[in-house]
């Protein structure tokens, strides 16, 4: 397996393949082999962070950071889990997306638009009171693709 796909926190698959469909566990801005949420751009591989819209501008940083950081980072879980299963990104044909607070919407979409540049995924958007395992985390997203058996 490689390093950088989503890893379940508990007794669960990160991805299971059934018959032509990859379904993906609900995927959040956690590195659990290291304990560590991503909370700000410094948590992201160095030069992820001007890509998808830190400023350096402390006050503007620390309020997209964390939305931004977590959107980056879970959807690129995503990407390393597909290509894990053989596909790619233009294979997720439907995303889940839930957030901890709507209003945080149009930041992720515009790092979704990264990760999706021509024809974004059916999506469904849902604002929840809370999720595992920290108030820290922002946001999950579950993907499902269609990435036919090669026989």
């Amino acid at each position: 397996m490689t390093a950088d796909i989503a890893r379940p926190l508990a007794r669960y698959s990160a991805f299971q393949r059934r018959g032509d469909f990859i379904f993906l566990s609900g995927v959040i801005a956690v590195e659990p082999a290291a304990g560590l949420i991503i909370r700000s751009f410094d948590d992201l591989p160095e030069g992820v962070g001007p890509t998808i819209g830190q400023t350096g501008e402390f006050s503007v940083d620390m309020k997209d950071g964390p939305i931004l950081a977590q959107s980056w980072f879970v959807l690129d879980r995503i990407r390393a889990t597909m290509e894990e299963a053989g596909g790619c990104m233009a294979d997720v044909f439907k995303l889940v997306q839930y957030f901890r607070d709507l209003s945080q919407f149009p930041r992720y979409n515009t790092v979704r638009r990264q990760f999706f540049p021509d024809t974004p995924p059916v999506s469904t958007v849902v604002e929840v009171s809370a999720m595992m395992p920290s108030p820290d985390i922002l946001i999950e997203v579950e993907a499902t693709a269609w990435l036919p058996v090669r026989t």
